[in-house]
C-alpha cells in the first residue's frame, strides 16, 4: 500500500517515517557515502524534511518502509534552488504549480526487479498526487545516467541543464510536466499500471 503523508508530526505516522529515515541512512549514507545529516546515528533527515514535505511511502507487509520519495513545494527553500541552482543555467523553475521530488529510496534488500516495481509504484503515485492537488511540474536532481532513464519514460520531461561532474559522478536537473494525459503516456512504457492493476492508496 502507498501512504501519502503530509502530517508528518502525527504520532500515527511516526513509526513508518522512522523506518523510512532509517532506510534512507542505510542507503544514502552507509552505501552511497553521501555527506548528509544523520540524526541519532540512525536517521537520515535534512533541512527539507519539515512541515512542508509530502512523503509517498510504500509500506511492506508488516507496516514498515519498503520504498519512498519526498515531494516539496518549490516556493519554499528547496534542494535544487538552495544547493544546486548551478545545474539550471536558465534559472530554477519556481511557482505554485512546481514541486521538487527527491530522496527516491529503493533499498538494496529488495533486488533489482522488486526495486523497479517499487519505483514504478512511486512514480505512479507522484502523478496521481499531482493531478489530485494541481501540481503541474516536478523538478529534481539525480545522477545523470538515471536522469536519462527518467527523461525517456514517456512523460513530457526535459533536462534543465547539462550534467555536472561531482566526486560521486555526474548529476543533472530535470523537469517533468504532469497533465491529464501523463498516466496514458506512462502506460506506453509500462511505468503506470493499467486500470485493473492500480495499487490502492
Amino acid at each position: 500500500m502507498i501512504h501519502v503523508i503530509d502530517t508528518h508530526m502525527a504520532s500515527a505516522n511516526r513509526p513508518l517515517l522512522q523506518s523510512m529515515f532509517a532506510d534512507r541512512k542505510r542507503l544514502f549514507v552507509d552505501l552511497f557515502g553521501w555527506d548528509v545529516p544523520v540524526v541519532d546515528g540512525r536517521y537520515e533527515i535534512d533541512q527539507f524534511d519539515n512541515s512542508h514535505t509530502v512523503y509517498l511511502i510504500v509500506a511492506d507487509d508488516d507496516g514498515g518502509h519498503a520504498a519512498s520519495i519526498r515531494l516539496f513545494p518549490s516556493t519554499q527553500p528547496h534542494m535544487l534552488g538552495t544547493l544546486f541552482p548551478h545545474l539550471c543555467p536558465l534559472g530554477v523553475p519556481v511557482d505554485d504549480g512546481t514541486w521538487e521530488s527527491s530522496r527516491l529510496c529503493l533499498p538494496q534488500r529488495h533486488g533489482a526487479e522488486r526495486r523497479r516495481l517499487l519505483r514504478n509504484m512511486l512514480f505512479t503515485a507522484m502523478v496521481d498526487v499531482a493531478i489530485e492537488r494541481g501540481i503541474e511540474r516536478y523538478t529534481g536532481v539525480i545522477p545523470d545516467p538515471f536522469r536519462k532513464e527518467v527523461l525517456a519514460m514517456g512523460w513530457q520531461a526535459e533536462a534543465l541543464g547539462p550534467a555536472v561532474r561531482i566526486p560521486g559522478g555526474p548529476i543533472g536537473a530535470f523537469l517533468i510536466h504532469v497533465g491529464a494525459d501523463t498516466p496514458e503516456r506512462l502506460r506506453w512504457t509500462g511505468v503506470y499500471p493499467q486500470a485493473a492493476d492500480q495499487v490502492s492508496a
